[in-house]
């Protein structure tokens, strides 16, 4: 496999790295006052290139930047004949600098202005929210409150400026209430709040704008995060060669199954077999071996009755998978024991997870990867699922500096945090949220790491691999009622580009 590396992948910032960006850009010449007419230009462009026919627009500015935004875009929709409905919510004589400057532009260009007040009726075919922008950091309250709920509350399509006003530029969290945009166009480097959390709910389609603004020549600000992108498929998965054999492309041994509990291992060793895994072995309860015969006859499956019975097979896998359907009990936990006391690399899933949290509470291992939902996180950090979601990256980050390894925080926006930093992947769809796609998600990863090697390129393209498979599956026949087992069928495609 040629070396992936983030330098192909799109920077993501904090809040306060874009304001440091945006500070230097105008120390190095350009006025802030262009680079908000540049800003409130590259909105109104993707305004036009969405809502071409819209001839009617209102636009909520709030008392900073955004706001200063929003006024600019008032100005170029009145300049383009539209009828602008220009609301604030604060008097424009209590504005200052830029943004003073802004709403007497618009004022000039003839565009009327009306205080914003609960009973405005918010009258235009396309709204843009300019109330607050990337620096909030509490609970959105009182006026703007108001505004957002009103906001949602009309039946209008909303473009909103930099962010969705309520959403954590830094976390994705929702701050008390969020407007929900149609699209989001965001400006000089791309927020990683915009692509993890409660963000995808309110975000919409997102456009990014870097204002002429080369965010990554300044070296001492180091993106927070990437995201990822599907482009790297074809790099990292090139034609096998002509004399590949079973042999050179990797041995899986899945691990799971209790007694009564045999999908989720049978799902995971098919998902290895169907990305290509030259061999796949599944220990699981003896009761489940004539289910897996004739699921996947590819796939052999060993009987499994006490601890004694897997001993041996982990030395002789490239990759082990432990988890799905293993249960907590003493099967369970002979099971994972008998996976941890060999050196062979790991996939750690579901209850594996559980009883690593209970049971080997500070082990850490850098040939792992760790694949925790957050009520999994949450049980590993110590804290609660709330905790956890309310700022991802960071919990994604503990885990990985407390356990080692490769850490994916599964979820809308998952994350995976690993020696490189962290990375966004940005693909998926509701129709996922339904049971065994974790099992799925751990048996392509253990497949990905048998065939080339490196634990965190086999957690980025195995975690964007098996959301776009998600996203394929959903275009052919819809969210609602997508199953676990539609994936690797779709994956397959996809990793023969």
């Amino acid at each position: 496999m040629s070396t992936l590396n983030t330098s192909s992948l799109r920077p993501l910032y904090t809040a306060s790295q874009v304001r440091e960006l945006d500070r230097r850009t105008i120390a190095g010449g350009i006025d802030s006052f262009a680079l908000m007419q540049r800003a409130a230009s590259s909105a109104w462009h993707s305004f036009r290139s969405r809502w071409p026919q819209a001839r009617s627009v209102t636009v909520l500015c709030g008392g900073g930047h955004n706001g200063g935004d929003g006024h600019v875009l008032a100005a170029l929709a009145m300049q383009s004949g539209l009828k602008v409905q220009r609301l604030s919510l604060k008097p424009l004589d209590t504005l200052s600098g830029d943004v003073a400057r802004a709403a007497e532009l618009a004022t000039a260009a003839g565009v009327s202005f009306e205080e914003w007040q609960p009973s405005t009726t918010l009258s235009g075919e396309v709204i843009v929210d300019a109330l607050l922008g990337t620096g909030l950091t509490g609970e959105v309250e009182g006026s703007v409150k108001q505004a957002i709920t009103a906001i949602n509350t009309a039946s209008q399509p909303v473009l909103a400026l930099d962010i969705p006003s309520g959403v954590s530029a830094d976390t994705g969290a929702m701050l008390g209430t969020a407007v929900e945009a149609t699209c989001t166009v965001t400006f000089i480097g791309d927020k990683i709040g915009l692509h993890t959390g409660e963000a995808p709910a309110y975000a919409g389609d997102i456009d990014f704008r870097p204002l002429g603004v080369k965010a990554q020549a300044f070296f001492d600000i180091p993106p927070t995060a990437w995201r990822l992108d599907e482009a790297m498929l074809s790099e990292a998965l090139p034609p096998r060669s002509r004399t590949s054999h079973k042999g050179s492309l990797g041995h899986v041994l899945v691990m799971g199954g209790a007694p009564g509990f045999g999908g989720a291992a049978l799902l995971a060793s098919q998902a290895a077999a169907r990305l290509g895994a030259g061999k796949v072995t599944l220990a699981t309860a003896h009761e489940h071996l004539t289910a897996s015969l004739v699921r996947c006859p590819e796939v052999m499956a060993r009987a499994v009755r006490s601890g004694a019975d897997v001993a041996e097979l982990p030395a002789n896998a490239d990759v082990v998978v432990v988890g799905p359907g293993m249960g907590q009990e003493a099967w369970g936990q002979a099971v994972l024991q008998s996976a941890l006391q060999a050196s062979t690399p790991l996939v750690i899933d579901a209850d594996a997870l559980n009883l690593l949290a209970s049971r080997w509470p500070t082990l850490r291992r850098d040939d792992w990867v760790l694949t925790p939902h957050p009520g999994e996180a949450a049980r590993l950090l110590g804290c609660s699922v709330a905790d956890v979601q309310a700022d991802r990256p960071a919990a994604a980050r503990a885990l990985q500096r407390t356990r080692g390894g490769v850490v994916i925080l599964k979820g809308a926006g998952s994350l995976v945090a690993g020696p490189s930093g962290l990375v966004v992947c940005p693909y998926g769809n509701p129709g996922m949220a339904s049971g065994g796609m974790g099992d799925v998600l751990s048996g392509m990863l253990g497949a990905l790491m048998a065939q080339l090697g490196g634990l965190e390129q086999s957690a980025w393209l195995g975690t964007m691999l098996h959301a776009l498979a998600g996203d394929e599956a959903a275009k052919a026949a819809g969210e609602r009622g997508l199953l676990a087992s539609d994936l690797a069928s779709y994956a397959r495609v996809l990793i023969n580009p």
